[in-house]
């Protein structure tokens, strides 16, 4: 069992969010892409799993192999304040990238997706200041948080079976971190609630 909760675990990475949720939008929406071909699209995505996953993985494995962490785990609330505070630094300067070097409006889409995202990121690292949360959690709840808005805003029901979908994979995701004993049932609920919050008022406030 936690072998399997293991594996759910790392396909369900927090760095792994980003890519995911443009990645739904790629197939289920590609309407909030820019209107440009599917070739630029599909380079776009590779680009922004490079930037949000490898990117901030790559920093990670560095901090391993100087020491400044123990394991790539983190389980420590201290040892995690370094890499998320970089991983900050990554996601911000990203954002930056897109809408000051890239010449996105600050009403585009993708913009707004990843002013939330940084929001996400931002409240990951504040709170493990101060007490350790289930950072799993924050990235899949706050994934649904962005979603669910969306399917009153799309016609027919092209994200009814990705949300029930997601909502399933939430479920999964906190009873692995669960059965794995990285967080305790507290942990897991306030990560949850935190990134539900602000993906789904993310949403409302700026869409």
């Amino acid at each position: 069992m936690n072998i399997l909760a293991r594996v759910v675990s790392i396909i369900f990475h927090p760095l792994l969010m980003t890519t995911y949720l443009f990645g739904m939008f790629y197939f289920f929406l590609p309407s909030v892409l820019f209107p440009i071909s599917q070739e630029r699209q599909r380079a776009l995505m590779v680009f922004i799993a490079m930037m949000t996953f490898a990117l901030p993985a790559l920093g990670i494995s560095m901090l391993r192999t100087v020491g400044a962490i123990s394991s790539f785990t983190m389980l420590e609330r201290r040892e995690r304040i370094r890499p998320f505070f970089l991983i900050t630094i990554v996601y911000l300067f990203f954002t930056y990238f897109f809408a000051f070097k890239l010449g996105l409006g600050l009403e585009d889409n993708w913009f707004k997706f990843l002013l939330i995202i940084d929001l996400l990121v931002i409240a990951s690292t504040v709170i493990t200041f101060f007490y350790k949360i289930s950072i799993h959690s924050i990235g899949v709840m706050g994934i649904l948080g962005i979603i669910l808005p969306l399917n009153r805003s799309v016609e027919s029901n092209t994200l009814f079976i990705p949300t029930i979908v997601l909502i399933v994979i939430a479920g999964i995701v906190m009873s692995a971190r669960l059965q794995l004993n990285s967080h305790t049932t507290r942990e897991v609920w306030i990560g949850a609630v935190t990134g539900f919050l602000i993906g789904f008022l993310g949403m409302i406030f700026l869409f």
